[in-house]
């Protein structure tokens, strides 16, 4: 016996009986069924055969192909559709930018023309007032002395009384009174005050009664500026080497001698 067999630490475990008994029994029963199976054999197995269906991955595949081609169509075809749009409207501005050039050309040039033409007209007016003041300076000697040798009697001392009573009135283009008055106007109404029926403008007013020479000049004759048939402006002779006439917004109907504007003919309506 070993010198340590009595230290109980140092000793072997018993196995247990039945613990034993047990392994043994499982350990012939797994011996057992692979004795079974070994006599069975091969041939009793039979194998395990399954089918199994996939799905059919392309039964939406061409739908889904041809939707997507058409997408791209549609795409391209918008594409093009506002290309073209965008290119119309850049051509409509153009256009429409050329235009207002054109209509502001245009207008600048009416304007100078307008300008040129006002210019000229203005030119002529004084060199027919020039012409008529040399005209005038010839004779203004006879002027006064038929002037102071002539009283005014009848409609024409009418005539002239009326117009005298609307010095100091305002002009006004087209006004035929009572306040505000244009040359025609004037002329017009102090003749109609009398029972004599004028033109309204200055242009026929000149070629109402017969022509007669500024030397020659009485009260009551109508005086005018520019050509017979073409003046531009009228008033009426009130004797003394007188005249009284509308004549421009700054002055209206004012009281003034010959000097100041010499007229460029008369008529004789009395």
């Amino acid at each position: 016996m070993s010198h340590t067999a009595h230290i109980p630490s140092h000793r072997k475990p018993r196995r247990n009986a039945s613990k034993t008994a047990l392994r043994a029994g499982v350990a012939g029963g797994v011996l057992s069924t692979i004795a079974v199976a070994a006599a069975a054999g091969p041939a009793q197995a039979e194998p395990v055969t399954q089918t199994i269906e996939m799905p059919t991955l392309t039964s939406g595949l061409s739908t889904a192909v041809a939707a997507s081609a058409e997408a791209t169509q549609q795409v391209a075809l918008d594409l093009e559709t506002q290309a073209h749009e965008d290119a119309a409207a850049t051509t409509a501005a153009k256009a429409a930018k050329t235009a207002k050039a054109e209509a502001v050309r245009k207008a600048e040039a009416k304007k100078k023309a307008e300008a040129a033409a006002k210019a000229k007209a203005e030119a002529a007016l004084r060199a027919s007032r020039s012409e008529a003041r040399t005209t005038l300076s010839a004779t203004s000697g006879s002027v006064s002395v038929a002037s102071s040798s002539s009283s005014a009697t009848g409609s024409a001392a009418s005539v002239i009384s009326f117009v005298k009573a609307q010095v100091g009135d305002a002009y006004v283009s087209g006004g035929t009174g009572p306040n505000s008055w244009d040359c025609s106007g004037l002329v017009q109404a102090a003749f109609r005050s009398v029972g004599v029926d004028l033109p309204r403008v200055s242009q026929a007013q000149s070629t109402a009664g017969t022509q007669v020479s500024l030397s020659n000049l009485q009260p009551g004759d109508i005086l005018y500026w520019g050509s017979a048939g073409s003046a531009y402006h009228v008033g009426v002779y009130v004797g003394g080497g007188q005249f009284v006439g509308a004549q421009n917004p700054s002055t209206g109907v004012v009281l003034r001698s010959l000097d100041y504007d010499p007229p460029s003919g008369a008529v004789r309506v009395l």
